[in-house]
């Protein structure tokens, strides 16, 4: 069964799940109490930096996600790109989960890995099929490759967390 959408239910489809993902990591982040007891490096973006940034790289992400859809030119394709966004979506989602919810950036740093590799997988995967949508997830990863570096830090400046 090939999967041919409307372009409009294509871009509403990848807007909604880039608005589940930021409000999925929205609900799990929490910068009061126990953030604000780390240790960060002066290196560290300030706080009010994080919602334009993650803002404009997932409006990205909604863009990158449907023009590869559109670029797919079989049902495989489709369903390739689709299971990879989903993925780097859930694995966003985990990193906060890990890192505020449960409070263990020493687990947040190793699945960060998965991230930026997912990302990665997806810059690959949609430059045949589209290259204005693989390019729009540079910043994507670019921006988690920071996130890891500072993951890091906080993890040696202040570890070793509960349970490690």
């Amino acid at each position: 069964m090939d999967f041919i959408l409307p372009a409009w239910q294509v871009i509403a489809i990848a807007a909604v799940g880039t608005v589940v993902v930021a409000v999925a990591g929205g609900v799990m982040t929490d910068t009061t109490g126990w953030y604000r007891t780390l240790r960060f490096p002066a290196w560290k973006p300030p706080d009010w930096a994080f919602g334009p940034i993650w803002t404009t790289i997932l409006a990205l992400v909604a863009l990158s996600a449907a023009l590869s859809w559109e670029g797919a030119s079989s049902s495989l394709g489709r369903t390739m790109i689709a299971s990879l966004f989903v993925l780097n979506g859930l694995l966003n989602i985990l990193w906060n989960y890990l890192f505020f919810f449960i409070r263990r950036p020493d687990l947040a740093m190793v699945e960060v890995a998965f991230l930026w590799l997912s990302i990665l997988a997806l810059v690959v995967a949609t430059y045949p099929i589209n290259r204005a949508a693989s390019l729009m997830l540079l910043p994507y990863l670019v921006w988690v490759g920071i996130a890891s570096a500072l993951n890091r830090s906080i993890v040696r400046m202040n570890g070793p967390f509960a349970g490690a």
